[in-house]
């Protein structure tokens, strides 16, 4: 196992920082999009308190998200600091270019996939955890379904309870609740998030011999990654808040109330299981739910296409990015 000077030990886990500086950028839409789209909230106190809630969400949840990500997608025997290294470029190019054209792909998906490409170039296939790698490609199909299933479940409940009350009243009533759903979102979304990042250091650490026998996540590694995405969330990424707020179907504060508490409770879920789902096809999930409980039309159906397409390349395109920074690292 090569060794890595402490220099350049310090410099990857930077590296692994601003992946997660950047997810929380990427990915800061999944928490804000509806609350800001219904105007309950303006632009700048949604990313604060999105910002907040993603900071504190390692007081409420275990770890088991980062020991997955740092044990149970590539082999622990496959892991060097080349191979963190390209997995985490992977993830970052895949990041930034979704970012930048306003697509809300999966950093959760671009992380595994880089970590995958990186280690199947390190190892071929032998390198890939089967059992770790299908519990989180099955996810993929799981949990915007089950975002899906249980908004139409909560818009059901919820008309059911308020059907005498006026527009007015509900709106008012939502608006204050839907303050409290978007703050669970946020809980639930820097829950599972952060600790994929976590996971990646702490793995490097075990690889380098830094944690002794027993695999395990420092506390000082769980608070640096939940700051660097909550300090990712307050800048925002305003395209794809765009695209999931307003473009995919139009909501109103009961509407993005039923979509983030039904995000809320599937985050909560599998991040208890120690499942890295991704939270934007759960909460895109969520949203198109809302929307074809109203009527089939309501959701922008070719949009929805689109980010499927999106979704479904995430995975391969990370990992040809990463076998690709791998391939590099050799050169030097």
């Amino acid at each position: 196992m090569e060794t890595l000077a402490l220099p350049l030990l310090i410099g990857l886990i930077g590296v692994a920082l601003l992946f997660d500086f950047l997810n929380g950028l990427h990915d800061a839409a999944n928490s804000i999009a509806t609350v800001v789209s219904t105007r309950v909230l303006s632009p700048r106190n949604a990313v604060l308190l999105a910002a907040f809630f993603n900071f504190i969400a390692f007081l409420f949840f275990g770890l088991h998200v980062a020991t997955t990500i740092g044990r149970g997608i590539v082999s622990a025997d496959v892991i060097s600091p080349a191979v963190i290294f390209a997995a985490l470029m992977g993830a970052i190019v895949w990041n930034v270019i979704t970012w930048r054209f306003g697509i809300p792909s999966s950093s959760s998906h671009a992380l595994i996939g880089g970590l995958a490409g990186a280690g199947i170039a390190a190892a071929g296939l032998d390198a890939i955890v089967a059992s770790g790698l299908t519990k989180t490609a099955v996810a993929i199909v799981v949990s915007p379904t089950v975002g899906f299933l249980l908004a139409l479940v909560i818009v059901l409940i919820v008309s059911w309870t308020f059907s005498r009350a006026t527009p007015f009243g509900v709106d008012r009533v939502f608006r204050t609740l839907q303050i409290a759903s978007a703050s669970l979102y946020s809980l639930g979304h820097g829950g599972n998030d952060a600790q994929k990042t976590m996971g990646i250091i702490a793995v490097l650490l075990f690889s380098q011999g830094y944690l002794g026998e027993t695999f395990y996540v420092p506390f000082w590694v769980v608070l640096s990654c939940q700051f660097c995405m909550a300090f990712g969330t307050l800048f925002g990424g305003w395209k794809i808040v765009k695209t999931m707020g307003s473009r995919l179907t139009d909501l109103k504060p009961v509407h993005g109330f039923c979509a983030e508490t039904a995000g809320a409770i599937t985050l909560f879920m599998a991040t208890g299981l120690g499942v890295p789902v991704s939270t934007t096809h759960t909460i895109t999930g969520a949203i198109i739910g809302v929307g074809a409980s109203r009527r089939a039309s309501a959701v922008r159906w070719g949009l929805a296409r689109g980010i499927l397409v999106a979704w479904i390349v995430t995975m391969p395109a990370s990992a040809l990015v990463a076998w690709i920074f791998y391939e590099l690292t050799r050169l030097f």
